[in-house]
């Protein structure tokens, strides 16, 4: 079966459906319109589904020639607190609230996708789990897809993100580490008032917070390899009551990016242990959070291998790429790949012919060209094919 052919038959179908949903955009957990959007589709093709948490969807399709493999697709859904700026008839229609990351067509193509496998489901054994993922921006929605226990028994997992540094009609396929984790830490540092012309008297926070950003930077520069991708960033500062303060509390807010589990365990170690000191140092106290948003995003060499021949075949051997620069954004796609072994593919979006396409992403006036959907659609749907009839396995 290719459906390449069939998803660009139905073109019209597939570019409405990504239009629908570029219109009317929700922020993450939110998505509650977006959901129901999606299960309308999968009741008109008959495709059996439930909610999982409050705006997460998760269908089935069961092949008709009994078990087999079981293989889960993956979409997000969620959108991004950005005002549109393109001058398009499917612009968003919610104030302050955009698409400006590729999810419509992420979800789109799985829709479509799905509807695909479900029209062909005489002709296979196994089951495709479709998971349509909300809250990817804030580092959300996998926990309750894997606590509601859609990914036992997973044999490959599969999903795509739209790329506007690939051309279109070409797809990143690459081994390894492609998207790092994303931690973030919140801190405050309690210290004691006094007037700024006796210091001694008191215990300044702010100046310990000052101290802690600085030594931070240190950490990727004498803590860690040359050669190893480290981020530490910090992108938030509070502190202070007045010029002649010496300030009581002081907070700030940051982020680790990592590409491998192990030194992302030990970074963070180092974060939490330089926070504590200095504090401790300056005679203030320091509380740190963090947060997980997600894991390295890495693809196994050997899924890679049974990915590259379905790109080459749908769209030439020149269409696959295999050293696509490495990416200090996140994507909690990740945390799938640590319950069931899978590949991210990277979809290319950017055109001459669409403005806008060669991002970057998270932009007022980022899109995709369109005739990257079918492209999308029938990499989903024929992955889950190859893998579910793979007589080999």
């Amino acid at each position: 079966m290719e459906f390449y052919p069939w998803m660009l038959a139905r073109m019209p179908e597939l570019t409405g459906i990504r239009r629908d949903l570029h219109r009317h955009p929700e922020l993450s957990n939110r998505e509650y319109q977006t959901a129901e959007y999606i299960e309308q589709h999968l009741d008109q093709w008959g495709i059996p589904h439930e909610r999982v948490g409050q705006t997460g969807v998760y269908a089935e399709i069961r092949g008709a020639r009994g078990e087999g493999r079981t293989v889960a697709l993956r979409a997000d859904i969620d959108a991004l607190p950005i005002q549109e700026e393109n001058d398009v008839p499917y612009r968003s229609e919610c104030p302050g609230v955009m698409h400006a990351c590729g999810h419509d067509m992420h979800t789109a193509s799985l829709l479509a996708a799905a509807q695909a496998l479900q029209a062909h489901r005489e002709d296979f054994a196994g089951t495709v789990r479709v998971i349509f993922q909300p809250a990817e921006e804030v580092g959300g929605g996998v926990r309750a897809f894997v606590e509601a226990g859609k990914m036992k028994g997973v044999d490959r997992v599969f999903g795509i993100h739209s790329a506007p540094d690939l051309k279109l009609g070409t797809v990143g396929v690459k081994t390894g580490s492609n998207n790092a984790s994303v931690d973030c830490f919140k801190v405050k540092i309690h210290g004691k008032a006094s007037h700024v012309s006796t210091p001694q008297m008191g215990a300044d926070a702010l100046y310990a917070a000052a101290q802690t950003i600085v030594a931070l930077q240190a950490l990727v520069t004498r803590r860690t390899s040359p050669v190893d991708a480290v981020l530490i960033g910090v992108g938030k500062l509070n502190a202070g009551m007045a010029y002649n303060i010496v300030a009581e509390e002081a907070s700030f807010e940051g982020t680790t990016r990592l590409f491998t589990q192990e030194l992302r365990q030990q970074v963070n170690g180092w974060v939490t242990e330089t926070v504590k000191s200095i504090a401790a140092m300056y005679g203030t106290e320091a509380e740190i959070e963090w947060e997980d948003y997600g894991s390295p995003l890495v693809n196994p060499e050997e899924i890679c291998r049974e990915v590259r021949p379905v790109v080459e075949a749908m769209l030439g051997a020149d269409a696959v790429i295999t050293d696509r620069a490495l990416s200090c954004c996140g994507d909690n796609f990740a945390d799938f790949q640590l319950e069931a072994p899978g590949v991210y593919a990277y979809v290319g979006v950017c055109s001459p012919d669409t403005p806008g396409s060669e991002g970057p992403l998270h932009n007022s006036h980022y899109t995709v060209d369109e005739r990257a959907l079918p492209i999308g659609a029938a990499l989903y749907a024929q992955m889950a094919w190859e893998w579910l009839t793979d007589k080999k396995n």
